[in-house]
């Protein structure tokens, strides 16, 4: 089979986990209609390794997890750390906490309820949630239009540290007086007629 490296390799860089020798081998097979050795798969394995140990490139193949993965060497992990700490400065704007805040507690919601809610446009807010994947399309709405509907994600459950959606603070913990901070203001009972 010719290129076999190559089929490898782009089947290794476009896998989200680690991937396995079986998996590799049932995908060509499937692909070129042929029956594939293990043996060699596992040279052509090898040589993708030796290619990517060299100096010049900045990941490795890696066998874990019982598959193989690209990941980057330890030399640039401080790169690496640099960039994922500067991405975890970028904060939600308090227009995007309003929207979240609102699709956390209605979802699923269309952002036409969203907008009476705000009284303003959620058009970018709900774009950049969706970016950074705190939110998800969960369908549409059986309403005229039949508009998207939005909930929340697994990472918004991560990014706020919620076992599940119901270990959300509920409304009414926003109301007691223990939540209150500081004093109230004194009410101005004479009124000046």
């Amino acid at each position: 089979m010719d290129q076999l490296v190559q089929h490898i390799e782009s089947l290794v860089f476009v896998s989200e986990n680690p991937i396995s020798l079986k998996t590799i081998k049932s995908c060509l097979e499937e692909t070129f209609e042929t029956k594939l050795k293990k043996p060699v798969l596992e040279t052509a394995i090898k040589e993708l390794q030796e290619k990517y140990n060299q100096e010049h490139y900045s990941f490795e193949l890696i066998e874990i997890a019982g598959g193989f993965q690209f990941l980057t060497k330890p030399a640039y992990h401080n790169s690496i750390n640099t960039l994922l700490k500067q991405n975890n400065k970028r904060r939600l704007s308090k227009a995007a906490l309003e929207t979240l805040s609102i699709i956390a507690y209605k979802q699923p919601v269309p952002k036409s309820e969203m907008e009476k809610i705000r009284g303003v446009s959620c058009d970018y807010s709900v774009q950049k949630l969706l970016e950074k994947e705190l939110i998800t399309i969960t369908g549409r709405s059986e309403a005229p239009g039949r508009p998207l509907l939005y909930g929340t994600s697994e990472k918004f459950m991560d990014y706020f540290g919620l076992k599940s959606i119901e270990d959300m603070p509920k409304l009414k913990d926003f109301t007691e007086p223990e939540n209150e901070i500081g004093e109230q203001a004194p009410i101005d009972e004479d009124k000046q007629s």
